[in-house]
């Protein structure tokens, strides 16, 4: 009898599993810079999830006994039982340098002190979802694909996201004015090259991954994942966040979000939650949740939503939020947000997250298995997803405080601290990383507060933020000295690395001005400030810019309305190159541009043809303009950034370098990010691949010596160039 309530169960489930494959959507999204571009979601990945669970249940025993076999005849070459890495996006090696220096980061400096601290080459162009491509493939952008957040789609100019192709499934049943779908939506992973925990997997050597940028959608292999940078919202965008407003602002458009004017009845506000386009509906249009605020004092409110009631305090976030949307025949769409109430008077206003994948019950592959999103919020509970979820956009249009963007940074950073830990305690064999975003963001936004001449600094020498990255920096040697008490056994290889530095941002460059200027771009009548390229004329029109790296040529055959002959393609690179380089800026009397790269001489491999035709290098206070990353040509060479994105590292890469930190000795005159993987590999016996480029860093003994032959040995030790170039 109990057998057969179990298989009654069990095809319920399933049962419920085959009605969810109905529920396929899509979602259009905003563009920005440094923002990404998807088309949909879909909720089989739920039904998959299943599957994988139901399967890994009955094939336990075996997959256990093949694995601990396997797995013990791997660790027999290893000079190490484990391996962590904890990444801190963007620590810049100067501030390390000084913090140390003053006595603030006490762990990292005993680190330091035991075993390596260095910088850390990092890639032209040396752009998270590029860096860390480079990290866990071990190979040049030529041949993992990435080259920026952005790319151009080459029949309509248009951008589009570079690291993840997202589209509805292909074919559907009609049913009068439903559809469908009669299989997966079909999500892409553009980044080629195999992760080097793939190798080890295939090694038998276990993995623990928790959001390294550009594993979404999440691969199969020997361990668990859990993806990061370029996982969707539920709508399908990189973050959109909503504004509800009494004010006299209706449905402004803000990059990165919306807001929404609503009315207010008495103590009632009611309006709606916008979800993910219906595709299971014809013409029904984006999904949308409705829900009312309940104001009960001056800094008080009772929000309902979904039949959930929830206290809000002016200030204050709510906890996760589930949401459903409804899309048609008894299916909903979960996903979850957080609101923050600023005010209930004069005026009403309410700031919503964007509106994220549930980890729960994933409408996409953000974890593998797929389970291993859903094991995590039952262990800590619901967590962000979104690849970038500190709201940037929020605080540049200031509908968000510094305050607000801070607790969702150090927010995201503690969710994922329980993560890192749990691991550490759990996988005491093998391979464990994990990449903390906070020091990115922070710095991205607050960098205004430590550099007096920039545009945005306007005296905040007195603001309680002035110290905000300093604060940063002794929260991050916290963690470490807490992953330190973690891997002080002999048999724990530990690094501390950052994929890049940071830099100020003061002033923009409008390269498709300059472009203009010099004879390279013509625009139509009426074409200036018009995004996404839509007011080029493409026929007289023979190199444009577009995302935050590189400059395109508009070469026949190759771009739909393209004009340069392929055999005078290299010339005009290197005509580029020389005259972009060592570009100035006049009106503040500085170097702008340092180096202006040829993209198929610094390249190398498969993937190459696929970057922009140049890469610009820019110099320590410049950056491409805003409006140049989003193809919207204005009429000045150079702005002035007084945006709270203040700081960042889209830089010629020799003067933007990581940090390397190790508990061994390490000897090696220029480390590379690319380096790391195969030194991983090197460490557990593993052989590197031939085609990865980076080679494996000489690490020491325990007793601080190096091998002289065999894995790890001197002849290991590179003298490598700081650029990821071939």
């Amino acid at each position: 009898m109990v057998g057969r309530r179990r298989w009654s169960a069990l095809g319920v489930v399933l049962l419920a599993c085959l009605f969810l494959l109905a529920e396929a959507t899509t979602a259009q999204a905003y563009i920005g810079p440094g923002a990404g571009f998807a088309v949909g979601s879909s909720l089989v990945a739920f039904f998959l999830a299943f599957l994988s669970g139901a399967a890994a249940i009955f094939l336990w025993p075996t997959r256990w006994l093949f694995r601990y076999l396997r797995g013990r005849h791997a660790m027999a070459r290893a000079r190490t039982k484990r391996f962590v890495i904890l990444g801190l996006d963007g620590m810049e090696p100067t501030l390390a340098e000084k913090y140390m220096a003053e006595g603030k980061m006490p762990n990292l400096s005993k680190l330091k002190n035991k075993g390596t601290f260095t910088r850390l080459g990092t890639t032209a162009p040396p752009l998270s979802p590029v860096a860390w491509s480079s990290f866990l493939t071990g190979c040049n952008p030529g041949k993992h694909n990435i080259f920026d957040f952005l790319t151009r789609n080459v029949h309509s100019y248009l951008p589009e996201l570079s690291s993840v192709s997202i589209n509805g499934p292909r074919r559907v049943l009609k049913l009068g004015k439903y559809s469908i779908p009669l299989g997966k939506s079909d999500i892409r992973l553009m980044r080629k090259g195999k992760p080097f925990w793939n190798t080890l997997g295939e090694h038998g050597i276990f993995g623990n991954i928790i959001r390294v940028p550009i594993t979404f959608p999440a691969e199969p292999f020997r361990g668990v994942l859990l993806s990061a940078m370029c996982v969707p919202d539920l709508r399908g965008s990189q973050g959109t966040f909503s504004f509800y407003s009494t004010g006299s602002s209706t449905d402004e458009e803000h990059i990165g979000g919306e807001q929404i004017r609503v009315k207010r009845e008495g103590n009632m506000v009611r309006s709606y939650l916008v979800g993910p386009d219906n595709g299971l509906k014809e013409g029904a249009g984006a999904m949308q949740c409705p829900f009312e605020v309940e104001i009960t004092g001056k800094d008080s409110a009772i929000l309902t939503v979904n039949g959930e009631r929830v206290e809000l305090k002016c200030g204050k976030y709510s906890p996760w939020v589930v949401v459903k949307f409804k899309a048609g025949l008894g299916i909903k769409v979960d996903g979850i947000c957080e609101f923050l109430l600023q005010a209930t008077e004069p005026e009403f206003r309410l700031y919503v997250t964007p509106i994220q994948i549930d980890p729960a019950k994933p409408a996409m592959p953000i974890s593998h298995p797929s389970v291993f999103s859903n094991y995590l919020a039952k262990n800590q509970g619901r967590y962000a997803t979104l690849g970038l979820a500190e709201d940037t956009w929020g605080l540049n249009a200031v509908l968000l405080g510094d305050d607000d963007f801070l607790h969702q940074c150090l927010e995201a950073d503690d969710e994922r601290e329980k993560m890192f830990f749990d691991a550490l305690d759990k996988v005491r064999s093998g391979l464990n990383v994990c990449v903390f975003d906070g020091m990115d963001r922070i710095q991205h936004m607050f960098w205004r507060y430590i550099d007096e001449s920039h545009p945005a600094y306007k005296g905040q020498a007195e603001s309680q933020h002035r110290n905000a990255i300093e604060e940063l920096y002794k929260r991050a040697d916290e963690l470490v000295g807490k992953t330190m008490k973690t891997c002080d056994d002999d048999n724990t290889v530990l690094m501390v690395i950052s994929d890049h530095g940071f830099n100020s941002f003061r002033r923009g460059v409008d390269l498709n001005v300059w472009l203009e200027q010099n004879g390279y771009l013509t625009l139509k009548p009426g074409g200036r400030n018009q995004k996404y390229l839509a007011g080029v004329d493409w026929s007289k029109t023979k190199v444009f810019c577009l995302g935050l790296a590189g400059i395109w040529l508009n070469v026949k055959g190759r771009e739909s309305q393209g004009i340069v002959e392929p055999e005078d393609a290299a010339a005009l690179r290197s005509e580029l190159c020389e005259k972009l380089t060592g570009l100035r800026d006049d009106e503040k009397d500085e170097l702008a541009i340092s180096r202006a790269f040829d993209a198929q001489k610094i390249y190398a491999g498969p993937y190459k043809t696929e970057s922009p035709d140049l890469i610009i290098g820019y110099n320590r206070g410049y950056r491409v303009s805003w409006e140049a990353a989003i193809g919207q040509p204005t009429d000045k060479l150079f702005h002035d950034n007084d945006k709270a994105w203040s700081g960042d590292h889209c830089i010629d890469p020799k003067l933007i370098p990581g940090v390397l930190y190790c508990n061994r000795k390490i000897d090696a005159k220029h480390p590379r990010l690319m380096d790391l993987g195969p030194t991983v590999l090197d460490m557990f016996g593993v052989d590197v691949p031939g085609h990865m480029d980076g080679k494996p860093l000489a690490v020491a003994d325990l007793d601080g010596t190096f091998p002289t032959n065999g894995h790890g040995g001197r002849a290991a030790k590179q003298e490598q160039e700081a650029v990821v170039v071939s």
